[in-house]
This record gives C-alpha cells, structure tokens and sequence, in this order.
C-alpha cells in the first residue's frame, strides 16, 4: 500500500475511535486548588513569606510541582518547605523516618514532620506569615497525611500564622462515608480525629470541620481551643459523585503503596486486616497493593466460594496465585482472591476485610485472626476502638459487629453537610 494511502488509513482508523489526531490530551475537567491559586495570581500569598507542606502529589494537571510553581511565582517568596511521612519529594518508604534536610533543587530548607516532630515547632515556623499544604489525600482515616495537616493547623493557630490548604478532590468520592468514630484512648496519628473510617470529604472540607469543631487539639483548662485563620482554595468542576478517574487530572501516587487512582478504595476495603501481621498478605510487595487476600496455605477455591455465598453488595472476587517481590513472603507462592467493586456505591468497602476474616476463621479455625498474630495494637488504632476486635473475636461473625461500625455514619454525615463546598 503507497505510505499516503497508509498514513490515511490510520487517520481514518483513529478519527473513528475518536482519537485526536494531533496527539492533543482532553482537558481535565477538575481544575485543583493549586492550578485556581495560579490563575488567581496566587491571590493571598503575594508579597508575603510562604512556607509549603507537600510531597509529589502536590501537582499540576501538566506534572508540575507547588514546590517549584511557588518558587517560582512572582511576588511570593517560598522559604520553608515540611516533609510529611514518605517526605517532599517522595524518597521515604513507609513508615521510614524523615530527617531535616535541603531541598537540592531549590535550596529551601525542608523541615521534617515525621520523624521526632510531628507538630511544627516555633523555630520551623519563624518568619513565616502563611502555611500552604497541598497533598493528595485517599480519603481514609488512618492516613497519616491528615493528621499531619491538623498539627500544623494547631501550631499555626499558636502562633497566628493563616494556614492555606489548596483542595484536592476525594478519591472515594464526596458520598462514601464508612465506619464508627474514633473513641478514646485510641486517638493516634493514624486515627486522630474524631471521624468515620471514610468520611466522604474533600482535604479542604476536612480542613473546614476539623478546624471549626476543635477536633485537632485537646481544650486546655477553662479556655476554648484556638482556631488558625484558615483559607482554603476551592477547586473547579469537582463534584461529590466523582470519583478519580471522572476528573480527568493525572494520579501520582501520594505514597509507595497507593499506586493507581482506584486503589484507595482497596486501602479502605483491606488496610484494616493488614495491620494483623502474620495473618494475611493483602498485595504489598506484588502489583496489587491492598486489592488480595491470601496465604501460602490457603486453599483459594474454597475462599472464593465462602466469600461468593454472603453475596457481599458490590463486591466480585477471583482466584489468584502470585509470589511477592519483597517482604516476609518474597519469593513464596501465595494462594488467595482478588477482588473488584463492580457496584461501587452500594458496596459496603471497609467490611470486605472483614468478611475475609469471617470466611477464613470458618474454613481454618486454626488460622484465626486474632488467634495467629504478633500484636493487634495497630488494629484497634485504626479501628479507633477495641470493640470491633473484642466482640468479633468470640464467634468471628461480622453481623456481631455491623451495627457498632455503622453507628455513627448518619450522625456525622449530618455534621458534615455543614462544611460542604461543593
């Protein structure tokens, strides 16, 4: 076939799968905080010492950091910058501890708030007249980014400095809300707000209620809390039935185990059940961080069939055999289900873990959870209770559990509406 003939062959194939043929991307149809505060001017931080807490998801829908977007802006001057977990640019595993550093490509001091400080001190805040915060967020509670962005809500409140959050959308969506509120002495860094699992609210949302209930910070003796001067930069476009994908912006992962754009519902659906170490292996270290359940004895037909039978609302579940690249199973052949929401508004996505333990304890009394584990400390922080441990530990039933981990949906969804900006 002559090359022009060929070249118009491919044009006509590609017109009719509606491909733009001059490799043009389609706009996104959220613009973030980050890309209103530019086209604003970057209204409010002109002419004043701006400090930015932010890791690599803080960016623009062309990949273009805050970090160097603010630098970079006329009229502002960038001074600070603060690492949360997994710091500003991303160079820390889970849970590793952040140390004081310099930013190498722009030479700003980068403050650690995760490592022996998890609250800014006066002398990381000195000279700064504004705080931005822009991060990614999964809209999960034991998300450790959320807590990071109280404390510094609380420090910036004592020493009357504003705090600037630029919002981002939810990638669970504006509706989802799962789970019981946070009871004392369980409050942690992983749990810190008094708050359902999923709470169904944009980080700026989220910034609004935590800041307006007192939720960040203990009353001290007979005064009230103080509350920062907080501003938060709506998005555009965004709307609470979306979810990632609908917005059209690029994900980039917020931390090494959240690596597409639908695994924070998975997170949600299994990061619970993988605080029990030593009973299952939920996908970290493989492709499919948070989105399996399995085991090196496992039978993965019989799982799949025990979990089939409670015909959970919107959840499917496959077999799978897979060996982990790395961790304490590296290497090993691991047998177990995968699982997919196929009716994501009506799946109930915090309990899929706990139908997994249920089936599992029925199949495998001897594998029981609690029955199997090293510690379940992390478990009941992240429940943000030990109820749910100390009553589904004596039939492992989950029915013995629902209606105490959906007691407070109703309550707080009521709550919420008030801080809704979308």
């Amino acid at each position: 076939m002559p090359m022009k003939k060929l070249f118009l062959s491919i044009a006509a194939v590609l017109s009719a799968l509606l491909i733009p043929f001059d490799g043009a991307a389609s706009e996104p149809v959220v613009k973030t905080g980050l890309e209103v505060l530019r086209d604003s001017g970057f209204k409010g931080l002109s002419g004043r010492r701006v400090g930015l807490v932010t890791n690599p998801s803080g960016v623009d829908s062309h990949l273009v950091s805050a970090v160097d977007i603010l630098y970079n802006a006329p009229g502002v001057e960038l001074v600070a910058l603060y690492g949360p977990e997994h710091g500003v640019r991303g160079d820390m595993y889970a849970g590793d501890k952040v140390a004081d550093a310099v930013d190498q490509a722009t030479g700003l001091p980068v403050y650690s708030l995760y490592g022996a400080t998890r609250k800014p001190t006066r002398e990381m805040l000195q000279g700064v007249d504004v705080i931005v915060y822009d991060i990614q967020d999964i809209g999960v509670r034991s998300y450790t980014f959320i807590s990071t962005l109280g404390l510094v809500m609380e420090a910036c409140a004592e020493m009357g400095i504003e705090v600037m959050v630029l919002d981002r959308p939810n990638p669970l969506g504006g509706n989802k809300i799962e789970g019981c509120y946070v009871e004392q002495p369980f409050n942690s860094f992983v749990s810190q707000y008094r708050i359902p699992y999923v709470y169904g609210l944009t980080v700026g949302e989220l910034a609004l209620l935590i800041n307006e209930e007192g939720l960040n910070r203990g009353q001290k003796g007979n005064q009230p809390p103080a509350r920062c001067t907080l501003t938060v930069v709506p998005m555009e476009g965004w709307s609470r039935d979306m979810l990632y994908e609908d917005t059209g912006l690029p994900w980039v992962l917020p931390s090494p185990n959240i690596p597409f754009k639908d695994t924070p519902m998975y997170y949600a659906a299994a990061g619970i059940c993988g605080e029990l170490y030593g009973f299952m292996n939920i996908g970290i270290g493989y492709t499919l961080p948070f989105q399996v359940f399995g085991a090196t004895w496992l039978d993965p037909d019989l799982l799949k069939n025990r979990l089939d039978s409670y015909a959970l609302p919107g959840v499917s579940f496959r077999t799978i055999w897979y060996k982990p690249f790395s961790g304490s199973q590296k290497g090993q052949l691991v047998k177990g289900v995968q699982y997919f929401f196929t009716d994501y508004e009506n799946a109930r996505i915090t309990e899929v873990q706990f139908a997994v333990m249920q089936a599992v304890a029925e199949l495998y009394p001897h594998k029981r959870a609690f029955e199997v584990i090293t510690g379940y400390g992390l478990f009941d922080k992240v429940c943000g209770t030990d109820y749910v441990r100390h009553e589904f530990s004596k039939r492992y039933k989950v029915t013995d559990i629902q209606d105490y981990w959906r007691k407070d949906e109703e309550a707080f969804r009521k709550l919420s509406q008030e801080y809704h900006i979308y």
